[in-house]
């Protein structure tokens, strides 16, 4: 499979018969953004009206971090190279939630947090280890009833709670500074990490929310070697 990468000369590539893409999402792009940004600059290159261009492993908008985008005919693999583990770095804050359970929305429902401890959260951290069954947020892309659950938040409609299979791999606590925990995990295929922050904050009996995100890898590809999405495309069609 070709990986085009810091490592890599990007303006070397034939995306048109297929390449994997490795870009550092920035806040606030939502996946779809970068897929575009990039189908527009490989039209441009190659003076042409289409081209594949797709992603596996959807980015919230307030998330950055790492993407991975198919061109060409390594658009057909997607559906093949989406059951890699994911690793994040993030914040969860304690004490407060949002109706998105991110920074999208003001924060509601306030509660104590005083009697947490690290070891109270390191504790609580590890018996999400394993195989669980997550409840995905409302605000989200899953369909229920043959609706975006997230559309149907927005109207303020009742939605029916639904669950995932998910797999956590690896999870630590790096810092804890009330009231904001510094961590970072491993995690399976399809993982809500604003899902992940609810559910700890319940276990450590007061609300939490997830507060920053970052994708530091995918399955053996780091995000220390990808492109800034402006960066890649002023590459390869010879910006300065």
């Amino acid at each position: 499979m070709i990986i085009v990468d810091k490592n890599s000369d990007p303006d070397k590539i034939d995306y048109r018969e297929g390449a994997v893409i490795l870009i550092n999402k920035d806040l606030h792009w939502t996946s779809f953004d970068v897929v575009n940004k990039i189908r527009f600059a490989l039209r441009s290159k190659y003076q042409i009206k289409k081209i594949k261009v797709g992603h596996n492993g959807t980015l919230d908008p307030l998330a950055s971090g790492l993407l991975m985008i198919f061109t060409g005919k390594y658009t057909k693999r997607i559906p093949y190279e989406e059951n890699h583990d994911k690793y994040y770095e993030g914040l969860i804050k304690l004490g407060a939630t949002t109706d998105t359970l991110d920074t999208e929305m003001p924060e509601t429902d306030f509660t104590d947090y005083k009697h947490v401890d690290e070891s109270m959260i390191q504790n609580a951290m590890e018996s999400f280890l394993g195989d669980s069954m997550q409840e995905i947020p409302v605000f989200s892309a899953t369909k229920t009833k043959g609706q975006r659950m997230y559309k149907l938040a927005r109207e303020g409609k009742e939605i029916e709670k639904k669950f995932k299979a998910v797999t956590f791999h690896e999870i630590t606590m790096d810092s804890y500074k009330p009231p904001i925990i510094n961590f970072s995990l491993k995690c399976g295929k399809g993982t809500y990490v604003r899902a992940f922050a609810r559910d700890l904050g319940i276990k450590l009996k007061t609300t939490a929310y997830l507060y920053a995100l970052k994708r530091t890898g995918i399955a053996n590809y780091s995000i220390e070697n990808a492109f800034n999405v402006e960066t890649f495309c002023s590459l390869i069609n010879h910006q300065d």
